[in-house]
């Protein structure tokens, strides 16, 4: 199973710093992955994060806690049996850019649909590379979206199953990565509210944190502490988070154009950033 969540949002109009006010800088999209068999232990792993963090919420959100709950609970989860993934896109390149193929279609999300696209190009990877390790045939992956009013899930649906009937016809317009269809079917995806769900609640930890790391403009607290507590569930590639686990948008790095301290926690996870 994989759990997705979300920071910041998609839009391009206008994006912050480079307009006075906004769409944020940045778009991060995160997930975990576990075994299905775990899912229904997601609930007593909240509560016990709840608790050691002495956080008196019902439901874990990153942003109502305290950096000394957030450091906590970060710790509790880097021991949890899972897997993080996480897309940062820095949106400057992308203000006002405009998708003609997306406008044909009428799709008014195409950019979020891109950055899932990214992101589950290394999720299903992974899971596809686990399926073969064990040599599991016909084990397929089902995602769960923390829900947003403001996103048409039967978009990002339709999205999913055009890029299937590209890759069957080697018709992808980028091809350095592709989902791996052979684990991943859309039709077992659901979107479910954040407070009832506890695999959700870890999701948006572990994309939070990351956007904390990253986003150096108010309101957010720029720290990027909380991200780093997270190496040991990172998912790797040939040993390396860098692309993987964590993965930075634009490429090449130089065209983010980041400040030193955004460069803090991709440098952490492998990046390397040249004059």
């Amino acid at each position: 199973m994989a759990f997705i969540d979300e920071a910041g949002d998609p839009g391009l109009k206008n994006v912050r710093p480079i307009d006075p006010a906004g769409a944020t800088e940045w778009l991060c999209l995160g997930a975990i992955v576990m075994r299905s068999e775990l899912e229904p232990k997601t609930t007593d792993w909240v509560r016990a994060i709840l608790s050691e963090a002495e956080c008196e919420r019902s439901d874990l959100h990153y942003r109502y806690l305290t950096a000394p709950q957030k450091r906590t609970a970060l710790s509790e989860i880097s021991r949890l049996p899972l897997r993080g993934f996480v897309l940062a896109s820095n949106k400057k390149n992308m203000r006002r850019y405009r998708n003609v193929n997306a406008e044909r279609v009428q799709s008014r999300q195409w950019f979020y649909n891109f950055c899932l696209r990214l992101l589950l190009e290394r999720v299903t990877d992974f899971c596809f590379r686990h399926a073969k390790k064990e040599r599991a045939k016909g084990r397929l992956l089902k995602i769960v979206y923390s829900e947003r009013k403001t996103h048409s899930y039967s978009q990002t649906a339709a999205y999913q199953e055009l890029l299937k009937i590209q890759a069957k016809n080697d018709a992808l317009v980028l091809s350095k990565r592709r989902i791996r269809w052979e684990v991943l079917d859309w039709r077992l995806n659901e979107a479910v509210a954040h407070a009832t769900c506890a695999g959700s609640q870890l999701a948006d930890a572990v994309t939070s944190a990351f956007y904390q790391a990253s986003d150096t403009l108010p309101p957010t607290k720029w720290n990027s502490e909380f991200a780093k507590l997270l190496d040991p569930i990172m998912a790797k590639e040939n040993g390396a988070c860098m692309d993987y686990g964590v993965a930075l948008q634009p490429t090449p790095t130089w065209k983010a154009k980041l400040n030193d301290r955004q460069r803090q926690i991709f440098e952490y996870y492998g990046y390397k950033f040249w004059p």
